[in-house]
């Protein structure tokens, strides 16, 4: 836990500043950190390097700040200028003179020359930079969100460097930190000399550049464009037809998108002929079993629309899912890789198609009332339903990227854990939002904790149910079990040797498993 009520103190002799980057550098070089690293392991490394050096504990909290920048360095080094922000605090204007003015983003430098920030800005344009005088982290972290930009160096005082870490630890945002030379909010100072070294540091390596994850999102976007997807749906009867409708209808894309970003990272490739077609195999096989999957549940509406039975009948419907399921077959056997990999390719596809029809049968089985699973009954379930539409994405693209087989049982056992918490995070955001048309049906892992604590009285009614998961604290107690799950994904991804999944990968489970009922 983060020890707030230190004084974080930075060293205003440079030869100390400079000593401690030194050493720093080289102890995160022998440990061979790897980023995201947790501020308990920094923090331990930091006082066992500061005693070693017998150089005061006060200085514990700037030792931490770079030893986090030597984590991130390789990353941060191997991302092109034109892919990085400079992110520099208002607090660095001269407020006697300052002329600029301020926006809804932050300062807008008139230039003129009262403080440093105009020729810091000017030197890190001018190599490509994107540039931003604001305060806080919140933008930053948007802009590699949405895939601006891949990685900050940052400038700020040392409680807001320290307020960042979580927040920037958890969405992998690659950055390099510099704290101003004291805390306050105006007139502050920066060692220039070293900002001007981070900015200008440069070395190219593809093994460390980051995927742009909302970038090879938007391409797999797309890809299921009309224009697009035809290459691959030339036919013009009705079963083609109804499945290509449902290929192109809503959804995030997150399984094509994490195929082709373990593809991408372990082939240092973005080779169209394979990300294209990867995308569609993992969407065929999604879309196959949501279409059967709605006439199972009797859903009329997915993603806001009419399900594919609703619209055509049931007969055409399981006809457009089972088309589905051989369309990526026979994509996946077109594919131009060696023939090992097809063979292992398939071998994973077909396994998880055998266990994800069991965790469906199950459910139905929950679902009509025939069976009340228990907690790790619920959890098996979740694992073969999601966990495995995960893992075949996850593991398509690894194989075909070459991934070794150690990395590849490392991605399994993350996808299970994934896909427990995916559906624990979608039961808890369904109570959560309360609307009247929901069913108890809809709380698979909340309905699984109330059995046994409960009467026959408590399922007869929403209301009920609600009260009852209230009065026992299931709720908290899920939220609970739900945080142990997302950590446990995190410490599979830590054993990840793949840089670039590793930090895509995290990035993700950041975004989804934000705090409940938030959009932050």
């Amino acid at each position: 836990m983060i020890k707030s009520k230190r004084i974080l103190k930075v060293p205003q002799e440079s030869f100390l500043r400079n000593k401690l980057r030194k050493e720093t550098r080289l102890l995160a070089g022998s440990a061979k950190l790897l980023p995201p690293v947790s501020f308990e392991v920094l923090e331990q490394m930091a006082d066992d390097l500061l005693k070693r050096l017998n150089i005061s504990e006060e200085y514990i909290d700037f030792t931490i700040v770079l030893l986090g920048n030597e984590s991130w360095r390789k990353t941060v080094e191997a991302t092109p200028f034109n892919r990085r922000l400079l992110l520099l605090p208002q607090c660095l204007k001269d407020n006697s003179s300052c002329k600029g003015v301020f926006d809804e983003l932050g300062l807008n430098c008139a230039g003129c020359k009262a403080c440093p920030i105009d020729d810091i800005l000017l030197k890190a344009e001018e190599l490509g930079y994107a540039t931003l005088v604001a305060e806080g982290t919140t933008v930053a972290i948007g802009l590699v969100e949405e895939g601006s930009i891949d990685a900050v160096i940052g400038v700020s005082c040392m409680p807001v460097l320290q307020r960042s870490f979580e927040p920037v630890s958890n969405a992998a945002v690659p950055v390099i930190g510099l704290p101003l030379m004291y805390d306050g909010c105006e007139n502050t100072k920066i060692d220039i000399k070293w900002l001007l070294d981070e900015v200008k540091d440069f070395n190219p390596n593809p093994v460390y550049q980051p995927i742009s994850t909302s970038g090879l999102k938007s391409k797999i976007e797309d890809f299921f464009t009309d224009g697009a997807i035809e290459k691959y749906f030339t036919g013009d009867g009705v079963t083609e037809k109804v499945a290509k409708e449902f290929m192109q209808i809503g959804g995030q894309r997150i399984r094509p998108l994490l195929a082709a970003l373990a593809y991408q990272a372990y082939s240092n490739s973005e080779k169209d002929e394979i990300l294209y077609p990867l995308s569609l195999i993992i969407e065929c096989f999604h879309k196959a079993s949501l279409i059967h999957d709605d006439i199972e549940d009797n859903a009329d509406v997915r993603y806001n629309t009419e399900t594919a039975h609703k619209k055509y009948g049931i007969p055409q419907a399981i006809n457009a899912g089972d088309y589905l399921i051989g369309k990526g077959y026979k994509l996946l056997s077109e594919l131009p890789v060696k023939g090992n990999l097809m063979v292992k390719g398939l071998q994973q596809i077909s396994e998880s198609h055998v266990k994800l029809t069991q965790g469906q049968g199950a459910d139905i089985q929950f679902h009509s009332g025939r069976n009340k699973p228990n907690i790790n009954e619920t959890l098996q379930i979740f694992k073969h339903k999601t966990g495995e539409a995960i893992k075949v994405a996850l593991l398509l693209g690894a194989i075909l990227g070459e991934a070794e087989e150690s990395e590849l049982q490392i991605l399994k056992h993350f996808s299970d854990l994934f896909g427990i918490s995916y559906q624990i995070r979608d039961d808890l955001n369904e109570f959560k939002e309360e609307n009247q048309n929901e069913k108890i049906a809809d709380f698979p892992f909340l309905t699984a904790m109330l059995n046994g604590q409960a009467t026959e009285e408590t399922f007869r009614s929403v209301s009920n149910f609600r009260k009852q998961i209230l009065t026992h604290n299931l709720y908290t107690q899920a939220e609970a079990i739900l945080d142990n799950h997302v950590q446990k994904c995190y410490a599979e991804l830590d054993k990840l040797k793949n840089a670039k999944l590793r930090l895509s990968l995290y990035g993700i489970l950041g975004k989804i498993f934000k705090p409940i009922g938030t959009n932050e």
